[in-house]
């Protein structure tokens, strides 16, 4: 099929309700895990995927949905600084694409490589993963603060139901379904949450049908921005890699044509606009990609189908109250999965670029990285604070660049 498909336009609207599908759960389950509002994740993801749009003159098929990446440093922040100051924050972190866009169009793309090789991105990638899997494991097993708000045998049961179904269907299952294990691992941790009573409708009940999300009003304060900037380095990354697969689906080198500060700008200013009325930052998304694959239907006009339905799904209240009555030892067990599962992702990158861990250097830098990401350790000088995420990812770019490199390295680097 060509890029610029001829179907007729009921196909290609069905074709964008797929890919709403296939994001969907994902899209989502950013904001439940994070206590902001479900609706504004999917009016987010629909207005960034047409400032996308717009700013790669609708040449790529790409959908931009929930960023997992800003889900540990949003609620670090958030008990930090408050949610007002999270808003601000994650708006903010838009400068650092802005910043890797202007550098693609004067440098190229290679320059963005040099900067954040896998030696850095493997080992930020792993803390972005594992810096809150013991809030995985407290939803998990019914505890919020410390305290055991549900009983701890039955939130267990229900987190490893949810678990193997999610586990099971991207193992076993095909086609489509492979796509969206997340949404069959809540589907059925939920219905196990009813047969326990974890479920309380009261919310759907009360809901009008038509409702306007809960815009969130951002405050800009410095420390939570500088916290929150330094956490794009992955998404940035993760956002030239979905440019290079979903190039390698259609046969078109994207990073070309539009470019890819073209593309680095469009999800630059979608993770501004969203932040500012306190949506979760987006980003491409792989399963879409696959989705894209699967179909074989590379034109773009789906994706602005999708994110048409993404918006006028937004401002249905009864289904925003209904996703907030999932439970949360359901999305425990999601959690343990996903968070485990973005740590495999940061050691899938150092492995494919064969990092050679027997080199002081680079071992070095994945050491620090990781043991001052994952310790949670801060430095605050004044009003200026740097911690957990943002200071790792911030060593981890320092490291490579000071340190110095092994004679053969060096020759390599000249030649």
């Amino acid at each position: 099929m060509q890029l610029h498909s001829n179907d007729p336009t009921w196909r290609t609207a069905l074709s964008g309700a797929q890919i709403l599908f296939v994001a969907f759960g994902a899209t989502v389950l950013v904001p439940l895990l994070t206590g902001l509002d479900p609706s504004l994740a999917l009016l987010g993801a629909g207005i960034g995927t047409l400032i996308f749009q717009f700013c790669t003159k609708r040449e790529v098929p790409i959908y931009l949905g929930s960023s997992f990446a800003f889900i540990a440093p949003i609620i670090y922040s958030a008990k930090t600084w408050g949610m007002p100051a999270t808003f601000g924050a994650l708006a903010a972190a838009s400068l650092f694409y802005y910043i890797a866009a202007a550098l693609v169009k004067w440098r190229g793309v290679d320059f963005i490589h040099r900067l954040l090789p896998p030696v850095v991105i493997g080992p930020v990638v792993m803390v972005i993963g594992l810096g809150l899997a013991e809030v995985a494991v407290e939803m998990a097993t019914g505890k919020a603060g410390g305290e055991q708000v549900l009983p701890y045998g039955e939130s267990l049961a229900v987190a490893t139901i949810a678990l193997v179904a999610t586990m099971l269907t991207a193992i076993r299952a095909r086609r489509l379904l492979k796509l969206v294990p997340i949404l069959v691992g809540v589907a059925v941790g939920y219905v196990a949450s009813l047969f326990f009573g974890f479920v309380d409708f009261s919310k759907v009940a009360n809901a009008p049908w038509l409702a306007m999300p809960q815009f969130g009003a951002p405050e800009f304060n410095l420390a939570a921005i500088l916290f929150m900037i330094p956490v794009a380095i992955a998404p940035i990354v993760e956002h030239v890699g979905g440019i290079l697969a979903i190039g390698s689906v259609v046969g078109k080198d994207f990073t070309e044509k539009p470019g890819l500060h073209r593309t680095l700008l469009g999800d630059g200013l979608a993770v501004n606009v969203v932040g500012l009325f306190g949506g979760p930052p987006v980003t491409t998304y792989g399963e879409v990609t696959g989705a894209v694959m699967l179909t074989r239907n590379y034109n773009p006009a789906i994706m602005t189908w999708a994110a048409c339905f993404a918006i006028l799904m937004a401002f249905v209240g009864k289904f925003g109250a209904f996703l907030q009555t999932i439970p949360m030892p359901a999305m425990g067990g999601i959690m343990v999965l996903l968070f485990g599962s973005i740590a495999g992702i940061g050691l899938k990158t150092i492995l494919d670029a064969k990092v050679d861990l027997m080199d002081p250097r680079n071992l070095c830098i994945v050491s620090v990285t990781l043991v001052t990401g994952i310790g949670g350790l801060g430095v605050t000088i004044g009003t200026f604070s740097l911690q957990g995420i943002s200071l790792c990812g911030v060593l981890a770019v320092l490291l490579n660049l000071i340190l110095p490199r092994a004679e053969a390295q060096r020759v390599r680097g000249a030649g």
